[in-house]
């Protein structure tokens, strides 16, 4: 296997406000964490990807929940712009998160370089380590 997933490490809901967790009214608790990117946080990863693509496989699979998330639809929309505009050599896809995890077990070879968010990132990678055995052997 030789996969690259390149993870947004700075934004994403680690880094999103408003967060934190509060006490209703009612003693209830209510916890909160917000998705937050702005295109040039994507604009500045989906170049590296791209460019790292365009010397390996030209290939490159952006992950996101475009069908649910409207930051990730603004993600997959800006990536799709850079592409079409600046990387026409490279091969674009897009893949909603649930079923790049699946892909990852079922046949991780279709994959080269993947870029995606930081919280997506985090679990891919660490579903992506145990296919070698462990993140050390990753």
């Amino acid at each position: 296997l030789d996969i690259v997933i390149m993870r947004e490490l700075t934004g994403d809901v680690y880094f999103g406000e408003p967060r934190g967790v509060e006490k209703l009214a009612d003693g209830r608790e209510r916890g909160v964490n917000t998705m937050v990117y702005t295109s040039d946080e994507v604009e500045r990863i989906a170049r590296v990807s791209f460019e790292l693509a365009r010397k390996r496989g030209k290939k490159l699979c952006s992950i996101d929940k475009a069908n649910v998330l409207g930051v990730t639809e603004m993600w997959r929309n800006v990536v799709q712009r850079i592409g079409d505009a600046e990387y026409p050599d490279v091969a674009l896809s897009h893949m909603y998160v649930d079923n790049a995890a699946m892909q990852l077990v079922r046949n991780p070879k279709q994959f080269d370089v993947v870029v995606t968010g930081n919280i997506f990132g985090d679990i891919l990678s660490d579903i992506a380590a145990q296919l070698t055995g462990s993140l050390g052997m990753l």
